[in-house]
């Protein structure tokens, strides 16, 4: 697909069609990078993304590893 750069104040843009959006998955946010001289744009990373399902796999407890002692663990505890 062949298509112009637009004016964009100092900068320059393209317009992307809906459809060549939509089959890249591309939402509001992306990331542009470039990889032997062509210009990459990929969806944007989100924060924590995978983590719940990486939380799922600790277990039932929730830790990652099983809990260890600490001085606190030896001082005596009044409350």
């Amino acid at each position: 697909m062949k298509t112009r750069l637009v004016r964009i104040g100092n900068s320059r843009g393209l317009r992307l069609p809906k459809p060549l959006l939509e089959q890249a998955g591309l939402e509001d946010e992306v990331e542009i990078r470039v990889e032997a001289g062509a210009h990459v744009i990929a969806p944007a990373a989100t924060a924590r993304a995978g983590w719940a399902e990486a939380a799922a796999t600790f277990g039932p407890s929730g830790l990652v590893d099983a809990p260890s002692a600490t001085r606190f663990d030896d001082e005596a505890w009044a409350w």
